[in-house]
């Protein structure tokens, strides 16, 4: 427990907690860290910051400090594909160990958050994670909490699993499909090609086989089957998915004998994307909008579809709520699922 004292009569008494400063635009940290020694040149610094006392320890039994409290909360929530920080703050950060898509137990979650005086946030699902991503900060609200509460989410853990993991990326075969009588006879370049090389190599696959067709959908179907011929594990065909007369690629995926799950998705930009299946193989219709943005659909699908998931239609229903990217500068969500 915390005893209140005035920083007069506290000189030699030791501190119970991180006492935090904070200089708007310049700093916000510790001043004075939990265990501190209080000494009479001190005083000036902790007046300065507004403060006129300070709480000591005096240990009651059943309760927990903030410190330990953060590391046992951590220690339930995460498992072995993450790392913990030292507290800072009362606060202790949850970092990935690994590359991969974040799964969330959302309703564990929610339980957990539901106990008075605990704090655990978290990423939004489905982020794209590297080693040291911060994926969940955690700590509790006051100083002290009742030691029953921690043992509460200690046991829901045991009994319903961690609340978030790590779903390593596998390692897959990548073909891609440029439908477009301009780029297929050399009026323009290809800039696909470019473009889902850098979104599909930091994920750990490779792109194993690319061409370039016309807008005919007997040759891109005949493209396509190409591809899984040629070993590919998804498939992207780009371009040719709007509503202009010359633009016939959902056709050509139709005609591969490809069921189509979805054909536009409530996602912006990106919203005239394809979603395929060949089998088990992935078909991903990548819009023209897609070179043209450096954040798209395609950040949101890929890492999920390289995690091994099968998207259904539900789920791009599903992306509608929080799928329109705003301008990263005028971006009111500063943890947005598009923005990196």
């Amino acid at each position: 427990m915390l005893k209140k004292v005035k920083l007069e009569e506290a000189i030699g008494m030791t501190i119970g907690h991180d006492v935090t400063k904070v200089v708007p635009g310049e700093f916000k940290g510790a001043a004075f860290r939990r265990g501190h020694t209080l000494k009479r040149e001190d005083i000036p610094e902790l007046l300065s910051m507004g403060k006129e006392h300070i709480y000591i320890i005096e240990e009651e039994e059943g309760e927990v400090h903030e410190e330990e409290a953060a590391l046992r909360i951590a220690e339930a929530v995460a498992g072995s594909e993450f790392e913990l920080s030292k507290p800072r703050e009362g606060k202790i950060n949850i970092k990935s160990s690994i590359s991969g898509l974040l799964k969330i137990n959302k309703s564990l979650l929610g339980e957990i958050n539901s106990i008075p005086n605990i704090s655990l946030a978290t990423l939004h699902e489905n982020t794209n994670c590297r080693p040291g991503t911060i994926v969940a900060g955690t700590k509790i609200i006051p100083l002290y909490i009742a030691e029953d509460r921690l043992k509460k989410i200690e046991e829901l853990c045991r009994n319903k699993g961690k609340v978030f993991q790590i779903i390593p990326f596998k390692e897959k075969k990548v073909g891609i499909v440029i439908t477009g009588n301009e780029i297929y006879k050399g009026r323009i370049k290809d800039k696909f090609g470019d473009y889902l090389k850098n979104k599909v190599e930091p994920l750990g696959s490779v792109i194993n086989h690319h061409t370039i067709v016309p807008d005919d959908e007997d040759i891109i179907a005949s493209a396509i089957l190409e591809m899984r011929d040629k070993g590919s594990e998804v498939i992207f065909v780009c371009s040719g998915l709007s509503v202009d007369p010359d633009d016939v690629t959902v056709e050509g995926v139709k005609k591969s004998g490809a069921k189509i799950i979805s054909y536009g998705a409530p996602v912006m930009p990106g919203a005239m994307f394809l979603l395929a299946m060949l089998g088990d193989i992935p078909i991903l219709g990548a819009p023209a909008a897609v070179i043209f943005n450096d954040t798209t659909i395609i950040d949101v699908i890929l890492p999920r579809v390289l995690a091994g998931e099968e998207i259904s239609r539900q789920d791009i229903i599903d992306m509608g709520h929080g799928g329109l990217c705003l301008d990263c500068a005028d971006c009111i969500y500063p943890i947005c699922p598009f923005c990196k």
